[in-house]
């Protein structure tokens, strides 16, 4: 009975437990706050990052600033190495352009070296050849293998002397001896169906020179060539030459 006592006086008199009485907040007040303090927090550190950034050397900035003007370098770089190319590729295609002209020029050249080479035989030929002589007649005839296999090159100078008061007017004719397969042939250039090739046709006055190819089979080898000369509407030939080609 005297321990409840005590324990009744205990928790009522002097030395009972201290209380605390607390204003009530509502929740979502208690949860404003907490937002505002964690924002605040935010920040004072980003302030604090930026501030040691600075201190350390490494403003934010001043590195966008100069990553910028690296990538405007970058760009006026690149606009200056296309523009090189361009002079450059431009300057290819000049001295491609000048080169073929210069092969051209060269061939060119040759051509007329060789044309003037054979003025010149043709000059001394005629300074030489006797007026006197009143005939048709074939010379300087000559016959070589071409490039391609089974074409040649033939060049001849047909001449018509005498009083010269009519110009002739005929054809040229190719009688080509060879040997294909161990067999020797002969074939007539050219031949029926192309017999009006323009090619083949004299006409002249006073001489006409003739220059041209034709072709025979490829693996043939050609032995010698008569060339005649046809007056027309005679399949008689008025002349004729022969060039060996065999060795």
């Amino acid at each position: 009975m005297l321990r409840l006592i005590k324990r009744i006086r205990g928790r009522f008199g002097i030395s009972a437990p201290k209380m605390t009485v607390r204003t009530h907040v509502a929740w979502h007040w208690r949860w404003l706050g907490m937002v505002a303090a964690l924002a605040v927090s935010l920040v004072i550190a980003a302030w604090l990052y930026d501030a040691g950034r600075r201190f350390a050397g490494f403003d934010r900035s001043e590195t966008e600033q100069e990553l910028s003007q690296l990538r405007a370098s970058v760009s006026r770089l690149e606009e200056e190495a296309s523009r090189l190319r361009a002079i450059a590729d431009a300057s290819e295609s000049r001295l491609k352009i000048e080169q073929s002209a210069q092969v051209q020029l060269g061939v060119q050249a040759k051509t007329l070296e060789e044309q003037n080479t054979r003025l010149k035989e043709d000059l001394a030929f005629f300074e030489n050849l006797t007026p006197a002589v009143d005939r048709l007649s074939i010379h300087r005839f000559k016959v070589d293998p071409d490039a391609l296999p089974g074409e040649y090159r033939y060049r001849l100078l047909v001449l018509q002397g005498g009083k010269r008061d009519r110009e002739f007017q005929g054809a040229l004719q190719f009688v080509v001896s060879l040997q294909e397969n161990g067999r020797d042939a002969t074939i007539l250039i050219p031949d029926q169906a192309s017999a009006s090739d323009s090619a083949y046709r004299l006409q002249f006055k006073y001489f006409q020179r003739i220059e041209g190819t034709f072709r025979v089979p490829a693996k043939a080898r050609v032995l010698s060539v008569q060339a005649r000369v046809l007056e027309q509407g005679s399949d008689q030939a008025r002349v004729s030459q022969n060039f060996s080609l065999s060795s």
